[in-house]
């Protein structure tokens, strides 16, 4: 506990460095507006700040909280806000956690699209299968939790209109994402729901390059880039937390917008 008849020592940065994803999160999401200094923190949890489990604990509490009111808050017929196609990035950005050399593509003749879990229909499913399902698209807004963001023109069909022709259980609170380059993330059932929440295909106006998820990405208005898979190969609709690349590093899971 904090002695209160000595002075408050400044805090190790190496407990920071240790911690670094999670403090990273708990600021870009400004749980506390204006930001959360380890000496508040220490204040909050009442430990030492050398203590590294409580720290960490303490870190997690308040990434679990911001989900859980970020989630609170979501609405699913609330869009976000549309762009001109004059605004549109052409090619758009590249985000991993590589570097863009080291993109393997996807042969999209090969390419199956496996689906399981709470669903009815487990067929594997084809490029050319996808194209036949109805199709829409958005000009939006992808922002990263490194700060940068830019605007770009999506096509494909609408994640609510792919869990339909599966037959997926919507009552199911999540739907999990693999990847060919071995990513994973997951999102909630009531963003997969959103109108703004597409499997794409296509970026303003052609298929998907490799370097960018060809032949198969999520893109969603609501949630930060990094929920957004690329290259997905299997889809599943489950009530089994699926965790996440970077949420199983300590980073917030919901990531809404």
């Amino acid at each position: 506990m904090i002695s209160r008849n000595r002075p408050a020592t400044p805090p190790d940065p190496g407990i920071l460095d240790n911690h670094r994803p999670l403090v990273d999160a708990v600021e870009r999401r400004m749980v506390l507006r204006g930001g959360l200094s380890l000496g508040l923190l220490t204040l909050l949890t009442g430990c030492e700040p050398e203590s590294n489990a409580s720290v960490r604990a303490a870190l997690l509490a308040m990434s679990r909280f911001n989900d859980r009111f970020q989630e609170a808050l979501f609405d699913v017929n609330k869009l976000a806000p549309t762009y001109r196609p004059d605004q549109v990035l052409k090619p758009p950005r590249f985000n991993a956690y590589y570097d863009i050399t080291q993109v393997q593509p996807v042969d999209g003749a090969t390419w199956r699209l496996e689906v399981g879990g709470k669903v009815a229909d487990k067929t594997p499913w084809t490029v050319e299968r996808m194209a036949k399902l109805p199709q829409t698209d958005m000009i939006i807004r992808h922002v990263c939790v490194e700060g940068w963001d830019y605007i770009g023109e999506w096509a494909g069909v609408r994640l609510g209109t792919f869990l339909k022709a599966i037959g997926a259980d919507t009552r199911a609170r999540y739907i999990g994402f693999k990847c060919a380059d071995n990513y994973h993330e997951s999102i909630d059932m009531p963003t997969a729901l959103h109108p703004q929440t597409l499997l794409a295909t296509r970026y303003a106006g052609e298929t998907i390059a490799d370097p960018y998820g060809f032949p198969l990405r999520l893109r969603t208005s609501t949630k930060l880039g990094f929920k957004n898979p690329k290259w997905i190969t299997a889809i599943e609709v489950t009530d089994v937390y699926p965790g996440g690349y970077f949420p199983d590093q300590g980073f917030n899971w919901f990531s809404g917008m």
